[in-house]
């Protein structure tokens, strides 16, 4: 009789017969059919999991774009999103009047600025200082200053791009926080990482550059023409173009 319904069974397509087994001890962890198959030792590591916990950084881009200076400030001060977090003695915000007009962009902290928390606080600061005050500017006084990276890089090196990658929505909800008239990048780095391309700062110094709907002037970073003092001269013309370009601006409104 059995063999004959199981017959039936298999031209219906009903097969195969399952059949309960005899009770046994319940065996949870080992059982696949109620936990599954044992997760790998990649998917248990650290890494993995931090990554599945961690927010996308669109996610964490678009969520700093919404900030206002002081919890964009909080978000610096305890950002970890990059390697260089582990050896800073503290982040590097900027400085200066938050309604400026003139923004100034440099790379990144050296050692005394990460020593005291400001940009340019070192030689090449004390001959920014002197670049400002000979086009009839002041630290502070309608002035901001920032960096593209709010750590400083090891050995005063050149920020690597996902550095440069974690820090960008800061710099960016600064500069729309700011709404200066004009940005100043000073140096190739904040150059190129202002404009998205990759050129000589000899080629982009000299005529005026477009950051999302704001004028930029390229320049000479200070700590560069400490060493070629040669091109101090090249600086001032940078300095005399952004002055007579700040004043049509203002002119024009």
């Amino acid at each position: 009789m059995r063999l004959r319904r199981e017959l039936i069974l298999e031209e219906m397509g009903l097969t195969p017969i399952w059949r309960l087994r005899p009770r046994q001890a319940p065996t949870v962890a080992r059982d696949p059919v109620l936990v599954g198959p044992a997760p790998s030792a990649e998917a248990c590591s650290p890494a993995v999991a931090e990554r599945r916990e961690a927010p996308s950084t669109s996610d964490r881009r678009a969520r700093i774009l919404l900030l206002d200076w002081s919890a964009l400030k909080a978000e610096v001060r305890g950002c970890t999103a990059c390697a260089l977090h582990a050896r800073r003695a503290q982040t590097v915000f900027g400085v200066g009047d938050e309604r400026a007009e003139w923004l100034f962009v440099g790379e990144g902290p050296g050692a005394e600025e990460d020593a005291r928390g400001e940009p340019f606080v070192g030689q090449a600061g004390k001959l920014l200082d002197n670049m400002l005050a000979a086009v009839g500017l002041c630290r502070g006084d309608n002035v901001y200053i920032a960096n593209v990276v709010k750590c400083r890089p090891p050995g005063n090196r050149n920020p690597e791009p996902p550095e440069v990658g974690a820090c960008e929505p800061f710099l960016t909800r600064q500069i729309a926080l700011i709404r200066p008239r004009l940005v100043v990048a000073l140096g190739r780095v904040a150059a190129i990482n202002l404009l998205a391309r990759d050129a000589t700062i000899a080629s982009l110094r000299g005529r005026l550059h477009d950051y999302r709907g704001t004028p930029l002037v390229a320049t000479y970073h200070p700590a560069y023409l400490l060493r070629n003092l040669a091109d101090k001269a090249k600086a001032w013309e940078d300095l005399c173009f952004a002055r007579e370009t700040m004043k049509r601006l203002q002119d024009s409104a």
